[in-house]
């Protein structure tokens, strides 16, 4: 037999298969599967919509936390001083010393990691999920975890410079100079790659702690809510995962949120030792120089933070899967 008939015996042969697969009651599973192919891209480009709408809204909250967080540093002078007392009083001193767009201090930054960050965390999140379950009943806490943890890591590895940036911008305020591009390329110059990539780990390590809790937090919630029938599919049953996800992920990830702050903060000098080689050094060193609850410095706008953020961005997310495309 020669090279051409065997290929179309082969080609008849799958067809007659695929038929008969289609007759024996597996179309349903057959148009399930393709559905699932053409859906591929939604996740990512919607993530990162969504992502953008979420920063955008919550941002002057995010702002505060990073000033109560860097302050009062008893091994950095720069940060000694507690200029702000809380959430509401530092809003109000920025706004009233440096101006109202003080509050948007490194919007651009935050916004360009959003479009990357949340647009590779909810694809690669979703996408993996799709390889374990099809249906929302199969969903187990563990199997999201994981999902969870992976995204996170990897989405916030890729973004980290613009992370690094944000920071810088928000800590130092009106006493930042440049565009964001050519602040990118002065720390490149200055500090070389490693500076773009600062705090990577314990930013790679909060992002496995955050994402590894809210996203299946709000799985796990919003699946048992419809599934109880206390709730359908609703804007009120997203509100309430997207709540409850937003304090898991708060309490979860905030000593390590401080000092990933502190880390991306800090800049490389010549003769210059780093404040914390690591999480757990910055970890301990902060407990022992400033006490327990300096772990849990700015939880209140990190909390007021990520419950908005959260809630914005998970009813906007699910409103933009409706969309008829």
């Amino acid at each position: 037999m020669g090279i051409f008939p065997g290929i179309i015996l082969i080609f008849l042969r799958v067809k007659f298969a695929t038929a008969a697969v289609i007759v024996s009651g597996y179309q349903k599973s057959a148009t399930v599967s393709h559905e699932m192919s053409g859906l591929n891209w939604k996740p990512f480009v919607y993530g990162g919509l969504a992502s953008i709408v979420a920063e955008f809204g919550t941002f002057p909250v995010d702002l505060t936390k990073t000033r109560l967080q860097v302050q009062g540093q008893s091994i950095d002078v720069r940060f000694k001083e507690i200029k702000y007392r809380g959430m509401f009083h530092a809003l109000f001193r920025i706004y009233k010393e440096e101006g109202v767009l003080a509050l948007y201090s490194g919007i651009a930054p935050a916004l360009l990691r959003q479009a990357s960050y949340g647009t590779i965390k909810i694809g690669i999140y979703q996408s993996l999920k799709r390889l374990f379950v099809e249906r929302l009943e199969d969903e187990t806490l563990l199997i999201n975890m994981i999902c969870g943890v992976v995204s996170g890591v990897i989405s916030s590895t890729i973004a980290n410079p613009t992370d690094v940036l944000k920071i810088r911008m928000q800590a130092q305020g009106s006493l930042f100079q440049g565009s964001m591009i050519g602040s990118f390329i002065d720390i490149y110059q200055q500090e070389g790659t490693r500076g773009l990539w600062r705090g990577v780990v314990p930013t790679a390590q909060r992002a496995a702690i955050v994402v590894g809790v809210e996203l299946p937090v709000y799985d796990i919630t919003k699946k048992h809510l419809i599934l109880s029938g206390m709730m359908g599919d609703t804007i009120l049953t997203h509100f309430v995962s997207s709540f409850t996800c937003g304090l898991a992920g708060a309490l979860a990830s905030n000593p390590v949120d401080v000092v990933r702050t502190r880390m991306m903060n800090q800049r490389a000098i010549v003769g210059h030792v780093d404040l914390y080689k690591g999480t757990l050094d910055g970890i301990l060193k902060m407990w022992k120089h400033e006490g327990f609850f300096a772990l849990y410095r700015g939880f209140w706008p990190n909390w007021l933070r990520l419950g908005p953020w959260n809630i914005i961005f998970f009813i906007t997310y699910e409103q933009l899967k409706r969309l008829q495309i």
